[in-house]
Parts: structure tokens; sequence; C-alpha cells
């Protein structure tokens, strides 16, 4: 009998409350037209919707503390205004809930991780935001306010003993934040690929890591105009190889759908067949390497109708039978 992968997709309604503004691109809508979609296609049979249940909060924040500098957290807490909008940087506005919202995307990323961990789900896609990538140690940045991805890779190791994580980031834009935090850390491979030279400026080839990190930053900047045959070939040439030496066990991905040919904010052209191709591989890695473990977290993608069919065929990939 084929074995169906059972897929999770943690969504929570309060992630709309998160105001950026009419005019920021990234703004509720994004969610609502993702959501929209999977109601309407047929993948949503496939999936176990999980909504996180009431915050923890103070446990939330310790597991930022334990990945931010914890005068992060305080920073953020302390700039949320009581009516309209406080900017971070010229990118990232807060409104009165963004705190509460950002504590609620690390939980349900956190939550995602003890799904799959337990056995209830294979892989899990977080359809959260604020986005975290651009998240530092000590600062937000590019839409970010704390780096969902990179406190579920330290909850992983900490919580459920997890040894060597792999994070796959394959938004336009390079994950800074997430180099960063693991930048001399050999037991979490950052791989990226990302349109170069593009914000945030980062993510150049010879960015490999310091220490005892160096040769676990793994960085595929990429010229404007690429498309899914060359996105393909070097996860199949390069990632691959990688992965296999590295061993994960577990697989993170940071999924911003902003590569696509549509999107407003870059000038690449990758499609839906790229984003499930590429989720394809990364599913084989994962069955070799860490039992088929892959929790997918929502970083960019701005083009609304191009957002919503990337995800479907992201998660039509993850949910297909071995």
């Amino acid at each position: 009998m084929t074995k169906i992968s059972r897929t999770g997709l943690i969504y929570h309604p309060d992630y709309l409350k998160h105001d950026t503004g009419p005019s920021h691109p990234e703004r509720p809508d994004r969610l609502k037209a993702i959501i929209r979609r999977l109601k309407e296609s047929a993948v949503v049979r496939d999936l176990d919707w999980i909504e996180p249940e009431q915050i923890r909060r103070t446990e939330i924040e310790d597991w930022i503390n334990k990945t931010h500098h914890p005068s992060h957290l305080e920073r953020i807490r302390s700039s949320i205004p009581h009516a309209g909008l406080h900017y971070l940087d010229g990118d990232t506005p807060v409104g009165p809930f963004s705190y509460e919202v950002a504590l609620l995307a690390v939980h349900g990323v956190l939550k995602a991780c003890d799904e799959v961990m337990k056995g209830r789900v294979e892989n899990t896609f977080c359809a959260v935001r604020p986005p975290g990538h651009h998240a530092g140690y000590r600062r937000a940045m590019g839409f970010c306010l704390f780096n969902n991805v990179a406190i579920a890779a330290r909850y992983l190791q900490q919580r459920h003993d997890i040894n060597r994580i792999l994070i796959v980031d394959w938004d336009v834009h390079h994950g800074n934040g997430t180099q960063e935090i693991f930048y001399e850390d050999p037991t979490v491979f950052y791989f990226s690929t990302h349109q170069y030279p593009h914000y945030p400026g980062t993510g150049a080839e010879d960015e490999r890591g310091e220490g005892p990190g160096k040769g676990y930053t793994l960085n595929c900047p990429l010229p404007a105009g690429t498309g899914d045959r060359t996105y393909l070939e070097i996860f199949e040439t390069i990632l691959v190889p990688a992965a296999d030496k590295f061993r994960p066990d577990f697989v993170l991905i940071s999924s911003g759908f902003d590569a696509h040919r549509d999107d407003p904010l870059a000038s690449m052209q990758l499609t839906e067949d790229g984003y499930a191709g590429m989720t394809q591989i990364l599913k084989q890695v994962a069955d070799r390497c860490s039992h088929g473990r892959i929790v997918s977290c929502l970083e960019g993608g701005y083009n609304l109708d191009a957002l919503a069919n990337s995800v479907e065929a992201h998660l039509k990939a993850l949910s297909k039978p071995k």
C-alpha cells in the first residue's frame, strides 16, 4: 500500500492583525489569498489544519531569547504603538497588535516542529506572518521582527534533541539574519539561493561561515532572470551533495515565493513548477536523512495570485504520496 504523506498547515486568523499599512507589500491580503486558494483546491483534503492554541507567552519569549539577544525582544516590545504605525526601519512597520502576532507566528512554527516530532504529521507548512529571515541577532529589518526559522532550529535542538539541521532559503532576498545567527555554528547548515546583487546586499559566494562554522554556510547568488531550470540544477548538483554529506536530522525551509516571475519586488523567473520541483528534491533529501521531517515557513511573495499558486504547488509536492 502506498504511504500517504500527512502534511500539516499552521494558520491562525490573528496573523491578519499585524498592521503594516494599506500600501505595504507584506500585508494581511497575502495570507487571505493563500487560505482562499487552499480552500478552493483539492490539496486541502490532504492537509491537517493546525491552529496554535492559546499562546504560551513567557515560554515563547524564552525561546526567542535563546536565539536573539534579549535586548532585541525588549526593543520590539517597547516600540509597539498604541495606535497607528511605528517604523523599526524604513521597511518594517509595527502596529498595536504586531508584538503579539509576532509571538504567535513563532508559536505556530514551534507547534509545527512539535507535531512533526510527535509523528502526527510528516511535514508542515506554516502560513504565518510577520516573516523572519532578515531578523538578525540584535535587530529587526526587511519586514521581519523575530527569526521564525532560526528560533525553530534552536527549539528542535534543545527541546527535541535534534543534532544537525539543514535550513534551505529560496526566498529571492538573502536571509542575512539567519546566516548571521548560525555563521559560526557547525550544527546548522544554511543554504540560500537569491537574486544578487539585491536587497539586503549580503549572500556572496565567499560568505561560507567562520570558525567552527566555516563551510556550513553555502550561498548561491544568482543573476536577475534566473528561472526554473537553473534553480533545479543548483538544487540537484550543489544542494543535494552538500545535504547528503551533512546528513541533517531535520529540514527547515524559508519558503519565500518572491522569486516568481510575476513578483513585483524582484526580477527572477521561477514558476509554480519550479517551486514544486525544489520541494520534491527536498522531500527526497528529508526521506534519506531525516525520516521525512520538514517544516516550511512562509517568508516573502507579494503578487497575490503568484503567491497563492506557488504555495498550492508547494503543498501538493509536500503531500504527494511516496
